[in-house]
């Protein structure tokens, strides 16, 4: 278990009336889900909760976690062919009739069930979807006896966020929700928007003005645009697309993550700014003029949350694309099918006036609608163990 707090709470501890342990089940699969449950954390805390947050690959037998996520990050990196193979099998949007993610995750159900015991908590939220899966599954059971609040990060849900044992399900969009709504007609659902930390839709403090002054002085006069890779540095034709926006005038400031290769050949396209592991990202994204995203993951919804222009351009093949072109069709960002799309889009967004930047901006944040944690509180408080035979 990863705790979040210095010692897990034991049933019994006092505590104020109508405050909640919550258990936030994430997983290391990139940084994204991890990024969420931490906010979650800070946001249980901030309301008077106690909270942990557990990485369920820990909770998975010896090796299989590891195993997992080297497969998932090798074949989004060097063989995505791969994973888009395994997506349209078992993940795919819309069809719901693929197996689902149960056998996998039931693996993790002693730890899961151990845990709850251990830390008294009296609501779990899960912020990945075989956590998703696991939850639904022992709640159906009767062996989870805490209520399950799904928060699904996609905009575009796939199969495996979806198990009918699970009390309730969150979601980015009403399109997204009225997706989860057709699929588990008997589940609560409501869209409440992203889960980003305040300080990236807050004006930017002076450290942060600081980093965004001096990328934007890395060479005077051209527009920074930021290219991300998420966390494990994946993505597809990246120096070409830099060498493709330093020739159009524009200065690419890339997020290689923790991939330092990735990091390496960037760094040696001409006129490119090539970032590893960043941990600023609001001063960054205050510093850039647009995001180029290939995932339509944490990024894009920080984006958002900032104010940025999101342009969705070579997405990750799977839940990247599916994502990207939910995006776009929301009119939550653009939509660049090759190069020279993608400098039509920019060189529009870099000069529109003050006016059509702030209603572009306004539309962006108004997907943030809801406190994903005080409602995930509020209907736990609804909640009763389903019976068994659900799933």
């Amino acid at each position: 278990m990863l705790p979040s707090s210095p010692a897990p709470h034991h049933r019994g501890a006092a505590r104020r009336a109508g405050a909640r342990r919550v258990l936030l089940l994430s997983a290391s699969m990139g940084a994204g889900h991890d990024t969420v449950a931490r906010e979650l954390v800070r946001r249980a805390r901030a309301q008077g909760h106690e909270a942990d947050t557990v990485d369920l690959m820990r909770l998975l037998p010896y090796g299989t976690g590891p195993g997992l996520r080297a497969f998932y990050r090798t074949s989004v990196r060097h063989a995505p062919w791969v994973y888009d193979g395994l997506y349209r099998a078992f993940l795919r949007p819309g069809d719901h009739t693929r197996p689902s993610g149960v056998p996998l995750a039931r693996l993790a159900a002693e730890g899961l069930e151990r845990l709850v015991a251990r830390t008294g908590a009296d609501l779990v939220v899960p912020v990945f979807h075989l956590a998703a899966q696991l939850t639904g599954y022992l709640r159906t059971l009767g062996r989870l006896r805490v209520p399950s609040v799904v928060f699904v990060l996609d905009f575009a849900v796939h199969r495996q966020w979806l198990h009918p044992g699970n009390d309730a399900c969150l979601c980015l969009t009403d399109e997204a929700a009225d997706d989860v709504r057709r699929a588990l007609p008997g589940t609560h659902v409501e869209a409440t928007g992203p889960v980003v930390a305040p300080e990236f839709s807050a004006p930017p403090r002076p450290r942060r003005r600081r980093l965004a002054e001096a990328v934007r002085t890395v060479r005077p006069g051209r527009p920074p645009v930021l290219l991300s890779a998420g966390a494990w540095g994946a993505a597809a034709g990246l120096g070409e697309t830099a060498r493709l926006l330093t020739g159009a005038g524009y200065l690419p400031v890339v997020l290689c993550g923790r991939n330092q290769a990735l990091r390496s050949r960037t760094a040696r396209v001409r006129g490119t700014l090539a970032l590893d592991w960043v941990t600023d990202m609001p001063g960054l994204l205050h510093g850039v003029r647009a995001l180029v995203d290939n995932a339509a993951g944490q990024t894009a919804a920080q984006a958002l949350a900032a104010g940025l222009p999101v342009v969705g351009h070579r997405p990750l093949p799977g839940h990247g694309a599916e994502g990207v072109r939910r995006m776009a069709a929301l009119g939550l960002s653009e939509a660049a099918d090759d190069g020279t799309a993608l400098l039509d889009v920019l060189d529009r967004l870099v000069t529109e006036g003050p006016g059509e930047r702030e209603r572009r901006a306004a539309r962006g944040r108004a997907v943030f609608r809801a406190d994903v944690l005080e409602r995930a509180v509020a209907l736990a408080g609804r909640s009763a163990v389903p019976s068994p035979g659900q799933e």
